[in-house]
């Protein structure tokens, strides 16, 4: 995580504008991870320690070394020059808590969406309901240690996305490697946004 000062609680007074991003993913895929590894601030974290109520309910394979799990969200800020400031917000990944995503998706830009290649298939759902809510998102591999490598375009045919739909590969443990992605994300919406208007005429 960024260590960082007093200070760096505020804002500069150059910020312009204040973007709120959602990233999400499926259970144990990075989320908390990423926020925590780019946030200029403490981040303020929900996270339980796992009991038994969990077993057979969420899925640990290949995460013998997970013992939290978030149950309602993560917050951290970045801000990505003099004028422009994220404000990010993890959500859960298991199912059960998907109804807090309603409250936590009002007022977002877009949605970085993580996914870990050892576990694909638990992505499916997570996309699914994006493009049932309408949201721009784009997608962060979180490279694993063993996880197998695979190029951009391969994982865009996997997931079955549209051609605009940006995938990256990250390591949400690096600061520069998560702040890409979350820039690629934020360049792939203001575009989007600046088409609309003439897509409407």
């Amino acid at each position: 995580m960024v260590s960082v000062g007093s200070a760096d609680r505020y804002l500069p007074d150059t910020v312009q504008q204040a973007v709120k991003i959602l990233v999400v993913g499926a259970f144990g895929v990075g989320k908390t991870t990423l926020v925590g590894s780019v946030s200029e601030i403490e981040p303020l974290r929900t996270e339980e320690v796992m009991t038994q109520a969990s077993v057979g309910v969420d899925v640990l394979a290949g995460m013998s070394t997970k013992t939290t799990t978030t149950v309602a969200m993560d917050f951290g800020r970045i801000t990505l020059n003099s004028r422009l400031v994220l404000y990010l917000f993890g959500t859960p990944g298991q199912r059960r808590f998907w109804d807090l995503w309603e409250g936590l998706a009002e007022g977002a830009l877009g949605v970085l969406v993580i996914v870990d290649t050892r576990r694909l298939e638990d992505s499916f759902d997570v996309l699914e309901q994006l493009e049932l809510r309408g949201l721009p998102f784009a997608v962060a591999v979180n490279q694993f240690p063993d996880s197998e490598r695979y190029e951009p375009d391969e994982l865009h045919d996997a997931l079955d996305l549209l051609p605009e739909t940006p995938v990256m590969v990250c390591d949400a443990r690096d600061h520069a490697s998560s702040v890409d992605a979350l820039i690629s994300l934020v360049e792939y919406v203001s575009v989007g946004s600046a088409r609309t208007p003439e897509t409407a005429s």
